[in-house]
């Protein structure tokens, strides 16, 4: 049985809606059977067009789209809503659709701002329905791997934790070249508060609490906007403070002039480190103090259930950034089709970002913006 998806923005031209749709087909968990693709009501036809949808389920609106649906058979009605659409539109979709019985995948950072952060949870709390928000690179199985490493002790007690997502591709002022990426994305309206620090500095928070198992209480920023011209930070660094006493160190920055998006996290402990980055995936370097370094690899035979699970090919055959994102989408659909069963979801299914991942995203993204405008810089992490 496949899941029935619709996706609300992620039209012609769109580059994640593209990478939602792929990772949603990989696995064979869902069908697309509808969508708001686009306001523009003939931009939105074609796109329709494109995918084979039927006509009459193609809609010009988010609003039209979660009332027309639900007024089909349960049998025929989409059951899960995926929201690819621009930070400011993110909360309005998710809201209407939870609350009209429908399951919601909803692109990082989860919302405009902290405040709909908060409410979006109270609406994921009463509706009973299922939410993931898609932090891609938890999705891979070396970070899977690197998470239980750390859970199970091997490292010993956490005392360090470096995370850096470089990128370079605004390093010119792009936005003033009729750039759509560029253009909401440092856009105050659209983006929130954050450039880098929500689009990408996000993704490494989450990256760095997902490995290590640890919370940020405290944090010390300073936020740079390096291009002329430009509204938003596109720079910036984090000091960090964890719940177990460990520090951090946070890097984001989209104007690393040739780089592209190697997020990489270490984490060392009492016993050891660990390194994974994306231009190396189906590698996770592991550092011991008292004997030569280990090398694991994706797909095989012995790393944990969670790695193995997420794992599509034998040893040696590369996995990547959409096998990555269909990791939380296959992940999602098999919980979903256990609560449709009633049976309970293997531990392994359940392990894709939620609710309190974008809890916690959206408030790192308030607190680093504050310290980096605060001259006593060291923060409480508030939320």
């Amino acid at each position: 049985m496949k899941l029935k998806l619709g996706m609300i923005g992620g039209g012609q031209g769109a580059f994640i809606g593209a990478v939602h749709r792929i990772a949603a087909r990989m696995d064979d968990e869902y069908e697309l059977v509808c969508g708001a693709f686009s306001s523009n009501a003939e931009k939105a036809k074609a796109s329709g067009l494109l995918l084979g949808l039927s006509p009459d389920r193609v809609y010009t609106s988010y609003q039209e789209l979660i009332e027309k649906e639900k007024q089909l058979p349960q049998d025929e009605r989409v059951q899960v809503i995926s929201i690819v659409t621009p930070n400011h539109l993110h909360f309005g979709p998710a809201k209407l659709a939870l609350e009209n019985g429908f399951h919601v995948i909803l692109d990082k950072p989860m919302t405009f701002s902290f405040a709909e952060a908060k409410e979006l949870e109270k609406v994921v709390k009463a509706s009973g329905k299922r939410f993931c928000l898609t932090h891609t690179y938890t999705g891979y199985p070396m970070v899977k791997e690197a998470r239980q490493l750390v859970a199970e002790g091997k490292l010993g007690k956490i005392r360090k934790v470096y995370v850096e997502y470089p990128q370079g591709w605004l390093s010119t002022f792009l936005e003033g070249e009729d750039n759509k990426q560029a253009s909401w994305r440092t856009d105050p309206s659209k983006s929130g508060i954050a450039g880098a620090m929500g689009d990408i500095g996000t993704h490494a928070f989450n990256l760095a609490e997902y490995v290590s198992g640890l919370q940020v209480t405290k944090l010390c920023a300073d936020i740079n906007t390096v291009v002329d011209g430009r509204k938003l930070d596109d720079d910036g660094a984090a000091l960090l403070k964890f719940n177990n006493g460990a520090s951090g160190v946070l890097i984001a920055s989209q104007v690393a002039a040739g780089d592209e998006n190697n997020i990489k996290v270490r984490v060392y402990g009492e016993k050891g480190g660990l390194e994974w980055q994306q231009d190396n995936a189906n590698t996770l370097l592991l550092k011991w103090l008292d004997k030569p370094a280990e090398i694991l690899r994706t797909g095989a035979g012995y790393l944990s259930s969670y790695a193995t699970h997420n794992a599509r090919v034998p040893a040696g055959h590369p996995e990547g950034y959409l096998e990555a994102f269909a990791n939380l989408y296959r992940n999602f659909a098999l919980s979903i089709k256990a609560d449709i069963a009633g049976k309970p979801a293997e531990k392994e299914w359940l392990d894709y970002p939620g609710i309190e991942d974008g809890i916690r995203g959206m408030a790192f993204v308030e607190n680093v913006i504050a310290s980096g405008k605060s001259d006593a810089k060291w923060t409480n992490f508030k939320i």
